[in-house]
């Protein structure tokens, strides 16, 4: 299953759409505003607002870039799947089987987990990886960052509602 595409929920990628609006319109007019009146005052060596209005712009335009990049390479809602497979834009429940505690997570986009009712764990995570396909009532295993091996078993995978 490809990973090269971000599922979005609707609400997500309208989100994303409004903030690059502002980002490209509004905000961008009036950084380049603070950017002229500061160049006004002067020396542009020793110019704090100068200076700070310019490394705000920078950082503008590099989200701008960003969320292009991301809405040109996303989709709203989720990849077909079988209703017992797991895929983005699930809630996807599994059992830690060394210890027997259980977690509940949507496999989705970071530009969700801000507004999601539910933890969120990226497909190209660790743990998204190795759920991404398996089906309910498979086990499988993946690695932590220390070397540790873990075993999940899928005990449920059910579409987001938001």
């Amino acid at each position: 299953m490809s990973t090269d595409i971000t599922w979005l929920t609707q609400e997500a990628y309208d989100r994303l759409e409004q903030e690059l609006d502002e980002r490209s319109g509004p905000r961008r007019s009036e950084i380049t505003k603070r950017i002229e009146a500061a160049r006004e005052e002067g020396d542009l060596k020793e110019n704090g607002g100068y200076h700070a209005a310019k490394e705000e712009q920078g950082k503008n335009e590099a989200r701008i870039r960003q969320l292009k990049q991301l809405l040109e390479n996303s989709r709203v809602g989720a990849p077909e799947a079988e209703h017992d497979e797991v895929a983005p834009g699930k809630v996807v429940t599994v059992r830690f089987v060394d210890f027997g505690d259980e977690e509940t997570f949507l496999l989705g986009s970071r530009e969700e987990a801000a507004h999601a009712s539910v933890e969120v764990y990226s497909p190209t995570s660790p743990l998204g990886q190795a759920v991404l396909g398996a089906r309910i009532g498979d086990t499988v295993v993946y690695e932590l960052a220390n070397g540790k091996q873990v075993t999940v078993e899928i005990v449920a995978a059910q579409p987001y509602a938001g």
